[in-house]
């Protein structure tokens, strides 16, 4: 099992920047590919970023690509985001996830096997 911890949330203005961190516990998981997604209110859950395992690629959704960065350190077991030029629209629930499997989907949901409870993302205007 893999327990993930995600912190770094808050409040900022506009324009402004914050860094998250998904602390990963119950095993390595240098492994596996990690990513960000976040939840709007009344929204669905969409993805964010994404970065490999074995091969250091990274992915983003184009709503945040030049201003959101993913990287990971596995000494640390532990994967970040971070985030400049932050707008309101940033404003989500930011949930970290872990997949086991390489050929699982990257940009969707199902194809993580563990989630973190989520930090709070406030940005205002």
């Amino acid at each position: 099992q893999v327990q993930l911890a995600e912190s770094g949330g808050g409040s900022v203005q506009a324009g402004g920047s914050l860094r998250l961190s998904c602390a990963a516990s119950g095993r390595t998981v240098s492994s596996y590919g990690m990513a960000w997604f976040r939840q709007a209110p009344g929204k669905e859950r969409e993805f964010v970023a994404a970065v490999d395992g074995t091969v250091v690629n990274t992915y983003y959704a184009d709503s945040v690509k030049g201003r959101f960065t993913i990287s990971r350190d596995n000494a640390k077991n532990t994967v970040y985001l971070q985030m400049n030029s932050l707008k309101p629209e940033d404003t989500a629930v930011y949930y970290c996830a872990a997949r086991l499997h390489a050929w699982r989907s990257i940009r969707r949901q199902n194809g993580y096997d563990y989630w973190g409870q989520g930090t709070q993302v406030t940005v205002s205007s």
